[in-house]
């Protein structure tokens, strides 16, 4: 089965060695960050360095000054972990390796842009910004958005695309020092604490016919027991419902623009895929979708399956012959990951219907993993 390996730029340049071990694995193609959030990240086998700090969500080649002259929300340029064209230097390399390269976009994710401006950010029911969240209903922030993907999805030498965060970002967030694990949310829960009250959702409510002002009280009331210990009061589920039609439309809305705008700008077979969810009310990297209907508007979807191969089905089943379902499977041992029984997870994902792997991440997996998968088989 065909698999693409996660790669940042800094787990290339500066180390010779790199494409070619990749190309040992028996992958076909990288999946090389082109635009992405602030992370810390290991570099196990980097002659230079261990800890790469990326300090903000930026841009890891040089953005186009006179298309985002003038614009309020732009593109950041990366620092010193990410100097000049790096996503450049490191494709060209890869791709003297024999490996195809496909863009690696993060879309809806960027702290930078919230602290900077806040008013683009998702508030959620109690009036708390969360600066890691840009607010897709808001017209400014879906037009940044989809001039950030056309941009940065169609690099010089891509093949194609992988857009990650391209729908609602909520409560959930992978952030530095995060201390919200004191009480335990549920999917429900969760998702009322992802609800944005920004004054362009509370308008994006009344066009479906839900109050703001009162949709924010019974918000806070369903949520109000979770706070003591207890359970999700049953109204949850109620306004789950009720306000999926709005943020589903909007996020709808986004992914085709952004879809549209990268293929506008792209050669013939550039083949465009989401990171997605089968589940329509999911916030975060792997965005909440409609199986059916994002498969029909992109070439397919990158599913996680670190927990399990169960959400590749719904697209499977509801998805056009020739749609690109791949299987994200985490092959880093210490983030959880099983690189030791790949062969066994690739065999029961393409039972589900999974056309090709996807290895996350190849540039933070220890040696001992990278063997792993090598001796695994499931690469072909």
């Amino acid at each position: 089965m065909k698999a693409s390996a996660f790669l940042y730029p800094w787990d290339v340049l500066g180390d010779p060695d790199a494409p070619a071990r990749i190309a040992d694995l028996g992958a076909r193609q990288v999946t090389l960050a082109c635009a992405y959030h602030s992370t810390r990240a290991l570099t196990p086998r980097h002659p230079r360095h261990r800890i790469v700090t990326a300090e903000h969500a930026a841009v890891l080649y040089p953005p186009d000054e006179l298309a985002w002259n003038g614009r309020e929300l732009r593109p950041y340029p990366a620092g010193a972990w990410a100097p000049g064209d790096a996503y450049g230097e490191a494709a060209e390399a890869l791709a003297g390796a024999g490996l195809d390269v496909h863009s690696w976009v993060v879309l809806a994710h960027n702290s930078r842009l919230g602290a900077e401006h806040p008013g683009t950010s998702v508030v959620n029911a109690y009036g708390d910004r969360y600066p890691w969240a840009p607010c897709i209903a808001q017209p400014r922030v879906r037009a940044y958005l989809v001039a950030l993907a056309a941009e940065a999805a169609v690099r010089p030498g891509a093949g194609g695309t992988e857009l990650e965060s391209c729908g609602w970002y909520g409560l959930a967030h992978l952030h530095g020092h995060d201390k919200i694990a004191g009480v335990a949310l549920d999917d429900t829960a969760e998702y009322l604490m992802s609800l944005c009250f920004c004054a362009f959702c509370e308008r994006g409510y009344g066009q479906i016919g839900l109050d703001a002002g009162e949709l924010r009280i019974r918000v806070r009331e369903a949520l109000e027991p979770v706070w003591r210990g207890g359970a999700v009061r049953a109204s949850g589920a109620e306004l789950r419902a009720g306000t999926l039609e709005f943020r589903t439309r909007v996020a709808r809305e986004l992914q085709e623009a952004v879809v549209a705008a990268v293929r506008a700008r792209a050669r013939a077979g550039f083949r465009v895929l989401l990171h997605a969810d089968p589940r329509p009310e999911r916030c975060g990297a792997n965005v909440g979708v409609d199986p059916a209907h994002i498969l029909g508007v992109a070439d397919g979807v990158v599913v996680p399956c670190a927990g399990g191969t169960e959400l590749l089905e719904p697209f499977a089943a509801r998805g056009p012959s020739g749609a690109v379902i791949a299987a994200n499977f985490t092959v880093v041992s210490g983030m959880g990951g099983r690189p030791r029984a790949l062969a066994e997870d690739a065999a029961r994902a393409a039972a589900l219907g999974a056309t090709e792997l996807r290895l996350y991440h190849a540039g933070l997996a220890s040696g001992a993993d990278l063997e792993a998968v090598r001796k695994s088989g499931a690469l072909g």
